[in-house]
């Protein structure tokens, strides 16, 4: 009997061993399979047979100890080894790599499977899918605003790959930069006549070439200022001059008359003492309120002789004006691009124009449109809110094309967070504006949270779904229904599901699978021991033969 039982515990021996090695080797052969996780097993010992039971000490013996002789041994627990694998970057966008214990969720015919693979791609109805067997990636799907439903609510992941976004009409622009606070006037403020008229060079009733200068009024605006002097007399002129806009269309006009000039002395004819007496800062300034220009006009060192002509003029010494202007882009409710800009003029100290307009190309009348305001500063550079006019600033327009009327707030910020002036240079830009054209899906990125955000065609993105991960308390108790899938099982707990993050304390990395997590080396010290296990036990079945042989020869 002795000899029946090292039999049967050698056999125990070899087939358990055997299961050894089919792990072993079933471990091996998914080294490279995407997301696995090796197993391992573990033995015990069965039942023990008693040769002699134990004895309790008394007061006069000792006790005596039992004798077993075990019967085999047996597989205790086939365990998977569910620590992170490595990830190998591809680049892909939807293959996934999982950091942490959760698992994707996977649906396929109505049932849940769960799997570490993420290796997915879109099918032709654009659903996130498993390539081996089509099983759908769950997750909650983003609504027409981009946002995510609450809840652990599951539904198949469907991104339309022909999404669209509606233009976004512009209705607000935020506007910061500086305006330098010891800048000049815009305005132009003095004009001067110079030079000399050759009086050889015209007959009573001819006229000089005209003298023109670029002057400008408070918002910056360009203006042409033209003078010519008429010969009435010997030694008598009428000064004309006139002010003509951008666009050469005659603004007003004016006649400084009889100016009289007469010899110094040394031969040069300079005007005399009532000729001097009109330039007295009425006759001489022009002042066109529904221009914005007023500026004063300075003729009183001009010269007459028979020499060559050489007059000049020229506003503020040609100094440049002071304009700051910014411009953005801003979009239709067509989703139509049109350039705003906006101009600030200084007017004083501390207060200044502002002016935004669009081109007459953008409007359905074809003519420029724009409105205007001031604003004043604080002696700390702010902006002072209760002397911003209007209150509220608006730029209003017509879009041509049938757009909506286009009514885009102006925000010039407050503190230091918007247009500020200060002894900075002069620069203004907008920060924001709000509006976007009409534009296409054309790309998809993932983030480590299971977003799925989609990118279009005019740069903006927007989330278009989440991918939800499940966890398990007990991961050893799902059991492997193949394709990298597992299911819920007995002593698995029934699956958590949650948002990648936190809540589950995963995370996934997009353009990345995670590898096998099998170790080769260990795995082949394992076969070592289990072909070494095997062979022992092997032994111990040919040498448990060779005695009952022995005792058969003993009849002989």
């Amino acid at each position: 009997m002795a000899l029946l039982t090292s039999l049967f515990a050698g056999v125990s021996g070899l087939r358990n061993h055997q299961s050894m090695m089919d792990v072993i080797g079933n471990n091996i052969s998914n080294v490279n399979t995407i997301g696995f996780k090796g197993s391992r097993v573990t033995f015990s010992d069965t039942f023990n047979q008693f040769v002699k039971a134990g004895t309790n000490p008394t007061e006069t013996t000792g006790g005596t100890n039992s004798f077993q002789v075990g019967l085999g041994m047996k597989i205790n627990s086939i365990d998977r080894n569910w620590n992170q694998g490595t990830f190998e970057r591809t680049g892909i966008t939807t293959d996934l790599g999982l950091q942490g214990s959760g698992m994707f969720v996977l649906k396929s015919d109505g049932q849940k499977f769960f799997s570490r693979a993420g290796a997915f791609i879109f099918d032709a109805d654009g659903k996130l899918v498993s390539p081996q067997n089509g099983a759908v990636v769950q997750g909650k799907v983003a609504n027409n605003d981009g946002v995510i439903p609450p809840g652990n609510n599951l539904e198949d992941i469907v991104i339309d790959t022909n999404l669209k976004l509606p233009a976004v009409s512009t209705t607000n622009i935020s506007w910061g930069g500086n305006l330098k606070s010891d800048s000049e006037l815009t305005r132009t403020q003095e004009v001067i006549q110079r030079g000399n008229i050759n009086s050889s060079a015209l007959a009573i009733g001819d006229s000089t070439t005209a003298t023109t200068a670029t002057v400008y009024n408070e918002y910056g605006d360009a203006y042409s200022f033209e003078v010519v002097y008429e010969k009435t007399a010997d030694n008598v002129y009428d000064l004309n001059w006139r002010l003509l806009d951008s666009d050469g269309a005659e603004v007003t006009t004016g006649t400084i008359p009889d100016l009289t000039f007469e010899d110094d002395g040394s031969g040069t004819w300079v005007l005399d003492a009532t000729s001097l007496a009109l330039f007295d800062d009425v006759n001489n300034r022009v002042n066109v309120p529904n221009s914005n220009i007023d500026f004063l006009f300075d003729a009183t060192t001009a010269t007459q002789n028979s020499s060559t002509q050489t007059l000049s003029i020229s506003a503020d010494n040609n100094r440049i004006p002071n304009v700051v202007s910014g411009s953005v882009t801003v979009f239709d409710s067509l989703g139509t691009a049109h350039q705003v800009t906006l101009k600030f003029t200084k007017i004083a100290d501390n207060l200044w124009t502002w002016t935004t307009s669009v081109p007459g190309q953008s409007t359905i009348d074809g003519q420029p449109a724009s409105t205007n305001g001031t604003i004043l500063f604080n002696a700390d550079g702010t902006i002072d809110r209760a002397n911003v006019s209007p209150n509220n600033p608006q730029l209003t327009f017509v879009p041509k094309g049938g757009a909506n009327t286009a009514v885009i707030d102006l925000d010039f910020g407050e503190g230091f967070s918007g247009v500020t002036q200060t002894s900075s240079s002069s620069v203004v830009s907008a920060l924001t504006q709000d509006g976007s054209p009409s534009a296409s899906l054309s790309n998809l990125n993932i983030d480590q949270y299971g977003n799925i955000v989609g990118i279009f065609s005019n740069g903006s993105s927007r989330n278009l779904a989440q991918i939800m991960v499940a966890t398990f308390n007990n991961l050893n108790g799902l059991i492997s229904v193949g394709d990298n899938m597992y299911s819920a099982y007995a002593n698995s707990g029934e699956p958590r599901i949650g948002s990648l993050g936190e809540e589950s304390g995963t995370t996934v990395q997009s353009g990345a699978l995670e590898q096998s997590n099998v170790d080769l080396s260990e795995e082949f010290t394992r076969m070592i021991v289990s072909q070494r296990g095997f062979q022992a036990n092997a032994r111990v079945i040919t040498t448990a033969d060779n005695l009952l042989q022995e005792i058969t020869n003993l009849i002989r």
